[in-house]
């Protein structure tokens, strides 16, 4: 059974500019839905008179907005926030079992940003436990038991059920392009740094990026151009040239998949656009590991104080992947970090060497699994990360 509506960025910006939609009936439509199919979806994590908050919030930005003209592109747009960054007036569990107070602190850079832009915050969207593994209980609104993706599963999920037109995550790994591709919504993972993670809680500093989702790609550039540092709207009169990383890399993708992705690239051969098949990630067994060594040692030094005390309220897989962090040393940490470096320079090269504009590659190494005991492997991401 399928759980989505529409629900476009651009077209409710537009339609509130125009008068067409007020934000008040734009609230209770929203929450109409999360009354309605929350309960099988579960994207969000269960708040008690949200209603009620969304509009006194919104009397808050009509005092703080009185004049129609001079207000934010985002004004009294309800939007999703992933349940590590630290928001005002909400706790912040990361979709753990551990004391909440442990992850109080200042809001999130970002949310800050969002809501001077006239945002309203829906509610907190469910994680995997501290976006790693241990998935929540959110389904895929395409088919509910199906996998949503993670770690950012209840952002995804969210924006493909129409509960609200955009909503915040992150990916270390894959955690923007995989929950986006099977819950069908477009997600943007800006280059590293480029949102501020400031408020949010780390998994590994040197690879967390902020992104989000909508379901219009407007939508996608309208955010970019409020939270993206240095946003930068690039014009061609030409079709770009696009690359195709050929090789071990791509070779990790299932038939099926690979299958859909030379179809979709076959379609774009057909409109024109020119198509290089490009060796490329041959060592991805190597980028692999040492991205996944970075990762858990990282993981390991967030987590080394509040292990001590709460251990037992760790998930299996998180205290495994603490347990893995605490055995790489300094040296191969610092080895780890370097190769990131190493890789986008190589990278940079070979596209420029084959004047590649774009590459493309699939977002997924399967369709969505059956079942939520696995949010789905982030293999295919994890070197553009």
């Amino acid at each position: 059974m399928r759980y989505i509506s529409e629900c476009s960025l651009s077209s409710i910006i537009s339609q509130i500019k125009s008068g067409e939609l007020s934000p008040e009936n734009l609230i209770d439509d929203l929450c109409d839905k999360l009354d309605k199919w929350d309960t099988k979806v579960r994207a969000f994590l269960p708040e008690l008179n949200r209603r009620k908050r969304l509009h006194m919030e919104l009397s808050e930005l009509y005092n703080k907005f009185p004049i129609p003209e001079e207000r934010p592109v985002l004004f009294g747009i309800p939007i999703g926030i992933k349940d590590i960054f630290i928001v005002d007036g909400f706790e912040t569990r990361a979709g753990s079992d551990l004391p909440p107070e442990l992850f109080s602190g200042e809001e999130a850079e970002v949310v800050k940003i969002l809501k001077s832009n006239g945002a309203l915050i829906l509610g907190k969207t469910v994680t995997t436990e501290f976006a790693y593994f241990h998935p929540g209980p959110t389904g895929n609104p395409y088919n509910i038991n199906h996998t949503p993706g993670g770690s950012s599963s209840g952002s995804a999920a969210a924006v493909s059920a129409g509960f609200c037109p955009l909503s915040f995550g992150t990916q270390t790994i894959g955690s923007i392009s995989r929950p986006a591709s099977f819950c069908g919504v477009y997600g943007f993972k800006p280059s590293y740094n480029r949102i501020p993670t400031k408020g949010v809680i780390p998994f590994s500093i040197s690879a967390d990026h902020i992104g989000f989702f909508t379901q219009d790609l407007k939508g996608i550039e309208i955010t970019a151009s409020l939270v993206v540092s240095n946003w930068n709207t690039i014009t061609s009169d030409r079709k770009p040239i696009l690359g195709i990383p050929e090789g071990k890399y791509l070779q990790q993708a299932s038939s099926e998949v690979l299958e859909a992705f030379h179809k979709a690239v076959k379609q774009l051969k057909n409109k024109g656009f020119i198509i290089k098949h490009i060796p490329l990630f041959d060592d991805i067994e190597d980028i692999n590991a040492k991205h996944r060594d970075m990762n858990a040692a990282e993981f390991s030094s967030v987590h080394s104080e509040w292990k001590k005390q709460y251990k037992e309220k760790y998930h299996k897989a998180s205290l495994e992947l603490i347990q893995k962090g605490e055995k790489i040393s300094q040296e191969r940490l610092k080895e780890a970090i370097e190769n990131k470096k190493i890789v986008r320079e190589k990278v940079s090269k070979i596209q420029e060497e084959n004047n590649i504009d774009l590459w493309l590659s699939p977002s997924a190494p399967t369709i969505a699994p059956k079942g939520l005991d696995s949010t789905g492997n982030p293999i295919m991401n994890l070197p553009w990360t």
